[in-house]
């Protein structure tokens, strides 16, 4: 693979002919590279694949990720090296096609089927309580929760606060599923957490009471 100065990759991937072709061909090389170290040293999940899989990940990855680094040429300000710059991307796609991957059969309607609300499946409590009372006081709490979720969200709001914050599902994941974008996902998410606190506050549950309740 040539070495080149970060003048001297701009240029090559913005000609055309012979010159652009040996630049993509060197920086896709690159970028498999540093997502197979990637994907072999770095990421635990993935130890049990064979060396063969793996290539084929990054390999498949890094014509992906050159065509990610073509399209943002603009925004490379050489604070960097330009193979350094170009690596990041590779990775953050890596990341952002793996984390999608692990959630490639998680539904939405699975939290709402039938049309019913699922419990709220928080569940709080990790431990054992350290008395009844407090046990009968933690029931109740989690009893009025689960009717607020009910209660004060919409199946949409439901849906993406329970997807987001309690199970952990990539925004980007769940925005796709739901036919919208990530601001509108935001806003969504934010509204539900007001219409719970304010439901919950109603029903005189502060959130400093409850945490302080399943902190004991």
């Amino acid at each position: 693979m040539t070495e080149r100065t970060n003048d001297e990759w701009l240029a090559e991937l913005r000609a055309a002919g012979d010159s652009q072709q040996a630049a993509l061909a060197d920086l896709r090389k690159r970028l498999q590279r540093s997502l197979y170290y990637y994907l072999s040293q770095e990421r635990s999940d993935l130890r049990g694949l064979a060396a063969v899989e793996l290539g084929e990940m990054a390999e498949d990855l890094a014509q992906d990720a050159t065509l990610r680094v073509m399209d943002n040429l603009d925004n490379f300000r050489g604070e960097s090296r330009f193979t350094t710059w170009a690596n990041k991307i590779a990775i953050r796609l890596a990341i952002s096609d793996l984390r999608r991957a692990r959630y490639k059969d998680f539904s939405l309607d699975e939290l709402t089927a039938g049309g019913d609300f699922l419990a709220a499946e928080a569940n709080l409590v990790s431990e054992a309580p350290p008395n009844p009372e407090t046990a009968a006081e933690r029931d109740d709490v989690s009893e009025k929760i689960d009717r607020a979720f009910r209660a004060a969200l919409s199946e949409r709001q439901y849906q993406a606060l329970v997807a987001v914050a309690l199970r952990g599902v990539p925004m980007d994941v769940v925005a796709e599923q739901m036919g919208t974008n990530r601001n509108a996902l935001y806003k969504l998410i934010h509204d539900a957490r007001r219409n719970l606190r304010e439901y919950l506050e109603q029903q005189g549950l502060s959130i400093s009471y409850m945490l302080n309740l399943f902190e004991r």
